[in-house]
C-alpha cells in the first residue's frame, strides 16, 4: 500500500458522506464524529522473569445514545489511539445498522501476545480489567473479544470484575465460554454474517453464488469460518486464502477445513500441500474472482491497489479494510462493496443475544441464535438496499451509514440535551 490512511479520519469521512443525505446540524454531526471519552493507561505488570513490563492500553467510548457502549478488546503491536477511536465509532454505526440497542466502544493493548506466556497474559488482562472497572458494567460498557483475544481473556475480565465488585454479573462482557455464560453460536457469528451478506448480495444482483470463485484474505477465526460457511452452505469455491505469511491458491478450490487444520498445526497457511501455488497477500487481493472477502486488519486495500482489484463483489469481514481512496476507485470501476458495518455485524449481534441471555439467566439453543442472527442480517441488508435505491446513495457503504446515522440522530434528539 502507498497511502497509510488514518482509520479515524476514514471513519469521519464516511460519516460526513452519509450526512449529505440526512438532516443533521453541523454541531450534532461533530458529536457523532468524535468519541465521548478515551481512557489511555499504562499497565505495569511483573513478568515471569521478575522484570517489569509496561503496556499502553486504551478504551474508547464513542457514543452511548442508543445504549451501553459495546465493543471488543484487541491485543496487537499496532494498536494506536486513533485506531481504537475509529473502531469504537464503527461499532456505533454497526450496532445501529443492524438495529440492536447498543452504542459503540473499543479497547486495545499495544502488545504482541505471541511473545508472552499464558500466565503473563492473564496478569496483563487482569491489570487492564482493574483499570476498566470504573467504566464497564452490563448497563454501561460491555467489552468482547477482538484480534488476538477470545473466551479466555473475557473469562479473566469477568472474574476480575465480579471479584472486585463482589457480585455475579455475567453480562459485563460477552464472548465468554459457554460454561461462564457465553452464547452458543458466538464463535462463528462474524463469519456467519459475512456468509449471509454474501448470499444476499449475489441474490440482489440475480447471480448464482453456487460455484462462484472466492478469495479470503485473513485466515483467523472470522476468515476461516466465513470460508467454511461460504463453501459448505452456499456451494461456492474458495480458491485462495491467506494470512500474514502469504497466500495459497488452487483454481479448482481449496478445502477450507483442511487449510485451517494445517494452519492450526503449523502456525500459517503457507506450505499447505493441497494448493497449486503460493504468492503474496496483494496478489490474492487482485485475483480475478467473483467474491473477495478481506478478513484481516484495516487498510488492506488502498487507492493504488484498488485499481488492480478484479473481484466483482467485495464483502468486508474485517473492520475498515478499504481506505476512502479505495472506495472511490472501486465505485468508479463498478465493483460492489458491501461494508463492514453490515457484513461483520454478526459478532456484536450474537454478543447482544448473549447479553440478553445473561440478563434473563436463560440460554438459547444454537438453532435459535442462528435464526435470530439471520433475521437481523437479512433485515439490515434489505434496509440498506432500500436506502441505496431510494436516496440514490453513491455506494452501499454510504447507504449503510445513512441508515445508521438516522437511527443515532433520532435517539439523540428524542433524549434531548441538558443541562
Amino acid at each position: 500500500m502507498t497511502d497509510a490512511a488514518n482509520p479515524f479520519e476514514s471513519l469521519q469521512e464516511q460519516i460526513e458522506d452519509a450526512a449529505e443525505y440526512v438532516e443533521v446540524s453541523a454541531d450534532a454531526l461533530e458529536r457523532f464524529k468524535n468519541p465521548e471519552r478515551v481512557l489511555e493507561t499504562n499497565l505495569s505488570v511483573e513478568l515471569d522473569d521478575g522484570s517489569l513490563g509496561v503496556f499502553r492500553a486504551y478504551r474508547s467510548q464513542f457514543n452511548g445514545d442508543r445504549g451501553p457502549y459495546k465493543g471488543g478488546i484487541r491485543y496487537h503491536p499496532g494498536v494506536t489511539r486513533d485506531e481504537v477511536k475509529a473502531l469504537s465509532g464503527w461499532m456505533v454505526y454497526k450496532c445501529a445498522v443492524v438495529d440492536i440497542p447498543y452504542g459503540g466502544g473499543k479497547g486495545g493493548i499495544v502488545i504482541d501476545p505471541r511473545q508472552y506466556s499464558a500466565a503473563e497474559l492473564e496478569r496483563i488482562t487482569r491489570a487492564f480489567a482493574v483499570e476498566l472497572r470504573p467504566l464497564i458494567g452490563e448497563d454501561r460498557d460491555v467489552p468482547a473479544p477482538d484480534v488476538n483475544t477470545g473466551q479466555r481473556e473475557m473469562n479473566w475480565i469477568k472474574d476480575t470484575y465480579e471479584t472486585l465488585e463482589n457480585t455475579t454479573e455475567p453480562g459485563v462482557v460477552t464472548g465468554k465460554a459457554i460454561e461462564s455464560g457465553g452464547s452458543r453460536g458466538r464463535v462463528e457469528a462474524t463469519g456467519r454474517s459475512t456468509m449471509l451478506t454474501a448470499r444476499e448480495a449475489f441474490s440482489y444482483f440475480d447471480r448464482e453464488i453456487e460455484g462462484a470463485s472466492v478469495a479470503v484474505q485473513g485466515y483467523g477465526n472470522v476468515g476461516s469460518v466465513a470460508a467454511r460457511l461460504i463453501d459448505a452452505e452456499l456451494g461456492a469455491d474458495v480458491v485462495a486464502v491467506s494470512d500474514s505469511s502469504g497466500a495459497v491458491h488452487d483454481p479448482e478450490g481449496l478445502d477450507p477445513d483442511a487449510v485451517k487444520a494445517f494452519k492450526n498445526e503449523t502456525g500459517s497457511v503457507s506450505g499447505y500441500d493441497g494448493a497449486t501455488e503460493e504468492f503474496g497477500n496483494d496478489e490474492l487481493l487482485t485475483l480475478d474472482v467473483d467474491l473477495l472477502v478481506p478478513a484481516a486488519l484495516e487498510n488492506a486495500i488502498d487507492g493504488d491497489l484498488a485499481r488492480d482489484v478484479e473481484a466483482d463483489v467485495i464483502v468486508e469481514a474485517a473492520n475498515g479494510p478499504l481506505t476512502p481512496a479505495a472506495d472511490d476507485v472501486l465505485r468508479e470501476r463498478d465493483v460492489a462493496v458491501f461494508p463492514d458495518i453490515l457484513a461483520n455485524a454478526g459478532g456484536v449481534t450474537v454478543s447482544y443475544f448473549e447479553w440478553v441471555q445473561n440478563r434473563q439467566r436463560f440460554s438459547w439453543t444454537k438453532e435459535r441464535v442462528n435464526e435470530e442472527l439471520e433475521r437481523h442480517i437479512v433485515e439490515a441488508f434489505d434496509g440498506l438496499i432500500d436506502c441505496y435505491e431510494s436516496y440514490g446513495a453513491p455506494n452501499f457503504r454510504t447507504a449503510a451509514y445513512v441508515v445508521a446515522l438516522r437511527r443515532v440522530l433520532s435517539a439523540y434528539e428524542e433524549s434531548g440535551s441538558w443541562p
